[in-house]
């Protein structure tokens, strides 16, 4: 049987273009800068996203981890919404690698998509008091993850880079799924991301690269960014091999990820129709779905194991929210056996509760 992976977008399988791809790449020392294939993938993200240079980074992580160093210095503050990867899923590591403090900040409508009244009330700018530390950065994440997939528009994005550079404040996109936000949005990922001083987009998650990430943002931005890739580790040697599955990715991926999204709502839609199981229809646009389980009088973590059991696998969240995240290799198919499996989860749960009470009154008697 199958398994049906619902855990992340990362957990894609090269397609045959890229394995052979990856095959016949020419390569170099990348370290160097003598890598063809690599400074071909970096000239075309480049291009596609009409900033001036881009620098491959082995993560996403390591990406926005890069931009946060350059833009801050220690002691800073860096404002991002209190759902955001950098603040979440990163480890601290701006603390640790740039001495930068996060200030998260909740959106005032829940969406995880802030509007500029939300980040102006934390700005310590330049009238701010001495002793406080000042905002040297904010950071934006378009698509949002744990807002599951919500889209910031290019107008919104506009607006927001142009109030913080009014005070001087850069603005870094983590962009880890912004295709997926540009097909949602009917927009390039270039007007998505022109705003911002830098951008991190990840070609392993939707996209469906084996390995990797870009960097972008100017000539000179992109250069200090190498030096500081090479520091953390991330320096290659005949990084062609990668470059060419990525190269892959890039051109031919973004066709089809609106089969994702179609996908992940079938998805929503059918969990909708599950007793016990609670889905905002609205907020699914792009290919990530959370629910809450919390009414099936089960946890996530349960929920979980079960449907592991039943060859599908799926992310807890909290103890009450599951999350799950369409990719190319998931098709329409897999998404009913998904919903099947579910149900049969709680079923099984109903079937056993109800055992239990029957047996509780018997013995009562």
């Amino acid at each position: 049987m199958k398994l049906i992976d619902l855990r992340s977008d990362t957990v894609t399988k090269p397609t045959p273009a890229m394995r052979r791809a990856m095959m016949d790449a020419e390569v170099g020392d990348d370290v160097y800068g003598e890598d063809p294939t690599m400074n071909l993938l970096q000239e075309r993200a480049a291009e596609i996203f009409e900033k001036e240079a881009a620098l491959f980074v082995p993560t996403g992580s390591m990406g926005n981890q890069i931009a946060v160093k350059l833009h801050t210095r220690p002691g800073a503050e860096v404002v991002i919404e209190e759902r955001g990867h950098i603040y979440n899923y990163e480890m601290a590591a701006m603390s640790a690698i740039s001495g930068a403090l996060a200030r998260p900040v909740k959106s005032a409508d829940g969406s995880g998509l802030l509007e500029w009244g939300d980040i102006e009330a934390a700005i310590h700018a330049n009238d701010a008091p001495y002793y406080v530390a000042p905002t040297k950065l904010i950071a934006l994440e378009n698509s949002h993850n744990l807002a599951g997939g919500a889209v910031m528009t290019r107008e919104r994005t506009e607006e927001l880079c142009a109030q913080a550079h009014r005070l001087g404040i850069p603005v870094h996109l983590d962009g880890a799924r912004i295709f997926n936000a540009a097909v949602s949005l009917n927009e390039s990922v270039a007007a998505l991301a022109r705003p911002a001083d830098s951008v991190m987009f990840c070609l392993s998650k939707g996209l469906g690269a084996p390995i990797g990430s870009m960097l972008l943002g100017t000539k000179d931005f992109i250069n200090e960014a190498r030096a500081w890739r090479k520091l953390l580790g991330g320096g290659m040697r005949q990084a062609g091999v990668i470059a060419a599955a990525a190269l892959v990715a890039l051109e031919e991926s973004p066709a089809r990820l609106a089969d994702d999204h179609r996908n992940a709502r079938r998805l929503a839609e059918g969990l909708a129709e599950i007793e016990g199981v609670e889905v905002d229809l609205r907020r699914v646009i792009t290919n990530i779905v959370i629910f809450d389980v919390a009414e099936t009088n089960l946890d996530a973590n349960t929920v979980c194991a079960e449907l592991q059991k039943r060859g599908v696998l799926a992310s807890a969240f909290s103890q009450r929210r599951i999350r799950m995240v369409t990719h190319y290799d998931v098709s329409r198919d897999d998404i009913d056996r998904a919903l099947a499996a579910l149900q049969s989860v709680i079923e099984e749960r109903r079937a056993q509760s109800g055992s239990e009470e029957r047996g509780a009154t018997i013995s009562a008697q």
